[in-house]
């Protein structure tokens, strides 16, 4: 007997990396838990050369497969050179090295990751040649006249939840045919991990569908919502008292910090964060007390129970989750450890 181990490595597109998996058959007496490194075309990923073109994947987290079912699995990749160092294009070994730095503070994460349904070239819901009512009665809505979609976010849901990962909510988003899907609360590396397999299971199910999900952070130009990657963000000292909260929102708005981080939120950060549309313009920083239209939110439960988390509102939907944890992790934290707060 054999079963099925799906590959999954994030290749070397630009300015958005892509999700590629390929099956490999293994054998019943193979490991489930420690599976073997394997091999690809790295020319044909962006990430070599003709001329010298093997890279390699190392498994790094492993659910079971919930389309195919069975014993078969879901395996997520690292890419690695073929002198098994990290390859340019694997930022998980850069928050690998942080989420390590700093695990004493214990960073815990939430993502809110938003996408859109396309139909051919137009969003689920929208009509041929046209548009939809403004909007308004979408978000979180029901019902076939502001609803589109929901069997594929139904099944999603049911298969990231066969798969185990932790997801933790979906809803309707404020455009048709644009949802949600949220991973967390998880450390680092685990809610960066279970994203991209999130993300690669809701390519994989609107498949089934024929309808394909985007994260293109405006997939409408003009006066609709952009989708984004609302980021969740505690510490054990954020979680126990308000000072660290004011510190972490005070450490990502000094000197050159607010730049640095929006230049790693995604492509096309410009064309989302406009100041509307519960946004803050990509070049300002602030933030606010249960305020939408500040870069960072801290929820009004926060500060009525004098502790909790953050939440940047700037990440794009298309973000590198590896990325954006790594960033704050490393801002607010370092920021913590100088002031004592940890």
């Amino acid at each position: 007997m054999t079963f099925k181990a799906e590959y999954i490595w994030i290749d070397g597109t630009e300015p958005t990396a892509k999700l590629r998996s390929k099956t490999k058959i293994l054998a019943d007496g193979d490991s489930r838990t420690e599976l073997p490194v394997w091999g690809f075309d790295g020319s044909s990923t962006n990430q070599a050369e003709g001329h010298a073109s093997d890279r390699v994947l190392k498994p790094v987290f492993v659910c079971p497969d919930p389309i195919r079912g069975g014993a078969d699995l879901l395996v997520l990749c690292e890419v690695l050179n073929t002198d098994l160092t990290p390859h340019s294009s694997n930022t998980r070994a850069a928050l690998a090295e942080v989420a390590e730095r700093f695990a004493g503070q214990e960073p815990v994460f939430g993502i809110e990751q938003e996408y859109t349904f396309f139909e051919g070239e137009r969003p689920l819901g929208f009509p041929v040649g046209g548009f939809p009512a403004p909007q308004g009665g979408y978000y979180c809505g029901v019902g076939a006249d502001e609803i589109h979609g929901r069997a594929v976010v139904e099944a999603h849901l049911e298969n990231c939840l066969t798969a185990g990962l932790g997801i933790s909510g979906i809803n309707a988003e404020v455009m048709p045919g644009q949802w949600e899907f949220q991973v967390g609360p998880l450390a680092p590396l685990e809610v960066s991990d279970q994203l991209w397999v999130a993300r690669w299971l809701l390519y994989r199910t609107a498949e089934d569908f024929k309808v394909s999900a985007t994260l293109d952070p405006k997939p409408v130009k003009g006066d609709w919502n952009g989708a984004g990657a609302h980021t969740n963000f505690s510490t054990r000292a954020m979680r126990e008292g308000y000072e660290a909260i004011v510190t972490a929102c005070e450490s990502l708005g000094e000197g050159s910090k607010p730049l640095d981080h929006v230049k790693h939120y995604g492509a096309g950060i410009d064309d989302r964060l406009t100041g509307l549309h519960e946004t803050a313009p990509w070049n300002e920083y602030s933030y606010g007390v249960s305020d939408r239209g500040a870069s960072v939110r801290i929820p009004w439960q926060v500060e009525q129970d004098g502790k909790g988390y953050i939440e940047d509102r700037r990440p794009n939907a298309n973000v590198d989750p590896y990325v954006v944890t790594r960033l704050l992790v490393d801002t607010c934290c370092t920021a913590l450890e100088k002031a004592g707060q940890v």
